[in-house]
């Protein structure tokens, strides 16, 4: 009976300790607002339709709105989401997925053809991780030069250094040889581990007016003097 008993408390305080790490990584979280005042978005096609308006009156300043894939591939709502954010009165900017498995080259006139040649945009953002990439995994060294013939033309076309998005599996194989640009972090419910960043994804569980079911929320290191020269047309 002693043992039944011990087992029994055992099994009670695993479920607490499960409930609790359940709780904080449920609960709702923030950065310190007062040192990050602006909340940003980043979306696809899988939100669906958004009201943009809707959102641009729940506390969101900016959207980071995917436009490419690959060599050929355009996120369908990318035009409709663009135009929706820009009409609200948001900042906005586009992004890549870069794949694995097509040259860097390809992928920049499918990003250059999609995008508009707009200044007021913010950089170009490329995203470079392993979650719904294609199965290939190249050297570090490979992906270098396939990331760089990427950067080279957007970067010429749009005038602005591009934004790095570097996350998970793909951050531990690859940080050595990433190029030096400004960067994106990932990190959940806790505040980064380096301050070397300029947008950071710090949920992708949020909720905002406007949008139906989840979506990534984000802040800018350097507030409204940050985002405004980022929209800037570089010198």
């Amino acid at each position: 009976m002693r043992r039944y008993l011990w087992g029994l408390i055992g099994v009670l305080l695993l479920g607490c300790v499960a409930l609790g790490v359940g709780y904080l990584y449920l609960m709702p979280f923030s950065p310190d607002r007062a040192a990050h005042p602006l909340r940003g978005i980043d979306v696809s096609n899988h939100q669906g339709v958004i009201d943009w308006k809707r959102v641009a009156a729940d506390d969101v300043s900016f959207a980071i709105i995917k436009a490419t894939e690959g060599g050929d591939w355009v996120d369908r709502s990318f035009s409709r989401n663009m135009a929706g954010a820009k009409e609200a009165g948001l900042a906005v900017g586009a992004y890549h997925f870069f794949t694995f498995c097509r040259a860097g080259v390809e992928q920049a006139r499918n990003f250059i053809a999609t995008v508009p040649r707009d200044p007021s945009l913010l950089p170009p953002v490329v995203d470079v991780e392993f979650h719904g990439n294609c199965p290939q995994r190249p050297a570090p060294e490979t992906l270098s030069i396939e990331l760089a013939a990427f950067l080279e033309p957007v970067e010429a076309h749009f005038g602005k250094p591009a934004i790095i998005y570097l996350a998970g599996d793909a951050e531990d194989l690859y940080a050595a040889v990433m190029p030096d640009r400004l960067r994106w972090v990932r990190s959940l419910a806790r505040h980064p581990a380096h301050e070397d960043w300029v947008y950071w994804q710090y949920s992708d569980v949020g909720r905002v007016d406007g949008i139906e079911g989840d979506v990534d929320l984000d802040v800018i290191r350097g507030g409204l003097s940050r985002l405004t020269g980022l929209t800037r047309p570089a010198d």
